[in-house]
């Protein structure tokens, strides 16, 4: 039984989304942006360690709050936020942190997309309804590829998810694992932070690309798609097997 909210979309339900969108823009032009630059972690570096090293777990709590927040707000800087998970927690703890921080903002975003904006594609005919029915017929697959490989921006692929409306549990799976991959390679690169810090040196944001790192993922992707292409070959089969 799908949990997808069944209704048209109302400026009423739109109102949480609106407030999301609102808060973020707020954010940005009070200039909250200043703090998440490498320059601002740079800054604060020795503030950030004794706090964690003082505060245990609550400072793992706050971390996973705050990166939950800013997801939730659309701010761009989850990289930096990844980077700083590594540096003050390691790469393991870090990667773990950022991924349920991650997951938690984008799953306050999808469910307010879904509240407000599912019904929408139905509303733009037959194109749109049939759109919206292969999407959601391989949701996993497909979400799963668009995290593992983020061509499209994150909070525009939330906002589809929500357009389509998925299954909450499907949306939270494929976010979360689609993410590690590319989680877990920022959060190693922060380990090494406080040497690049010491040594005047800036992080690679575009190190994802390299060659050795993006290939497997392109091939993890792939995988992912193979039962979708599998299931629409064997569907365009069946019509010619009956001739």
């Amino acid at each position: 039984m799908s949990n997808s909210p069944a209704h048209s979309p109302s400026l009423r339900r739109c109102v949480p989304l609106a407030a999301l969108g609102l808060a973020g823009v707020l954010f940005i032009v009070f200039g909250g942006r200043r703090y998440l630059s490498f320059a601002a972690l740079s800054d604060n570096r020795d503030f950030l360690v004794a706090l964690v090293a003082t505060g245990g777990v609550l400072a793992a709590a706050g971390f996973v709050f705050i990166y939950a927040a800013l997801t939730a707000l659309s701010v761009p800087g989850a990289m930096l936020l990844t980077l700083t998970a590594g540096f003050l927690f390691g790469p393991w703890l870090g990667a773990i942190y950022a991924l349920i921080g991650a997951t938690l903002g984008a799953t306050v975003v999808f469910l307010a997309a879904r509240s407000g904006l599912y019904g929408l594609a139905a509303r733009a005919g037959p194109r749109g309804r049939r759109l919206e029915a292969g999407f959601r017929a391989d949701a996993f697959n497909y979400l799963l590829v668009l995290r593992l490989i983020p061509v499209f921006p994150f909070w525009l692929v939330n906002l589809v998810a929500g357009l389509a409306g998925m299954r909450l549990a499907t949306y939270t799976a494929a976010t979360f694992f689609g993410m590690i991959p590319g989680t877990f390679v920022y959060a190693s690169l922060g380990n090494g932070l406080g040497a690049l810090i010491a040594a005047g040196q800036h992080p690679d944001p575009y190190m994802i690309f390299r060659p050795s790192i993006l290939l497997p993922i392109v091939g993890l992707a792939a995988l992912a798609l193979l039962p979708v292409i599998y299931k629409r070959w064997r569907g365009r089969r069946r019509p010619e097997l009956a001739e």
